[in-house]
């Protein structure tokens, strides 16, 4: 099953979780991905981190339902929220803010002119390989751009693997993931030439900025 399917499993309240090849599982955070009324004031605090680091332009990669991509939207900053699942792009843009389906590492609209790309919720490591993606990111901002990005303070380093979402019901298609440790952000950073200009941790979310070299 495709990523449009369990976004929409999701949306419809169904319980999810991650599930990797060695068999641990992990709750999916969907109220936290959903927002609003469903998420706690501890999300929303980390939400507020991220999204008061969000001066100017700013690409949502990996936008998932649209809650942080329609928060910049309604507080007056251009933004676009980019996601491989149209049903994830038909739900952030019912929120009001626009959206683009789409692979990040494809011609993105406005490549070398943002303000900031914004990976949250751990999309750093998406495709399994941060350091690919931080370059990406790197490629679409100015030259005084700023990635915003959340990284796991509970995770040592970067520790990859391949899982995919399930439900009671169904379960989608594997794929590669990773997860990076507060502790090995700056020098992914360096390689990718950026720089670490400011780290926050709230309510065990931490959020990192990283400026253009």
């Amino acid at each position: 099953m495709g990523p449009d399917a369990m976004y929409r499993h999701i949306s419809a309240g169904h319980v999810s979780w991650i599930s990797d090849r060695s068999g641990a599982r992990r709750p999916l955070p969907i109220a936290r991905w959903l927002g609003g009324p469903t998420s706690s004031s501890e999300d929303r605090e980390g939400d507020e981190a991220m999204l008061a680091l969000c001066q100017g332009p700013t690409i949502d990669v990996g936008c998932g339902p649209g809650r942080l991509t329609a928060a910049l939207a309604a507080r007056g900053v251009p933004v676009l929220g980019v996601d491989i699942s149209a049903a994830a792009v038909e739900m952030t843009e019912q929120r009001g803010a626009p959206a683009l389906q789409g692979d990040v590492f494809d011609a993105m609209p406005g490549g070398g002119q943002w303000s900031r790309v914004l990976l949250a919720d751990g999309n750093i490591g998406i495709g399994g390989d941060p350091l690919r993606m931080l370059r990406r990111a790197r490629h679409l901002l100015h030259a005084e751009g700023q990635v915003v990005v959340e990284v796991d303070s509970r995770t040592t380093g970067i520790c990859r693997s391949v899982q995919r979402w399930e439900t009671d019901h169904c379960v989608g298609r594997w794929f590669p993931w990773a997860h990076v440790g507060s502790d090995a952000v700056r020098s992914l950073a360096e390689a990718a030439g950026l720089l670490v200009s400011s780290m926050v941790e709230r309510s065990g979310r931490c959020i990192v900025a990283l400026d253009v070299r």
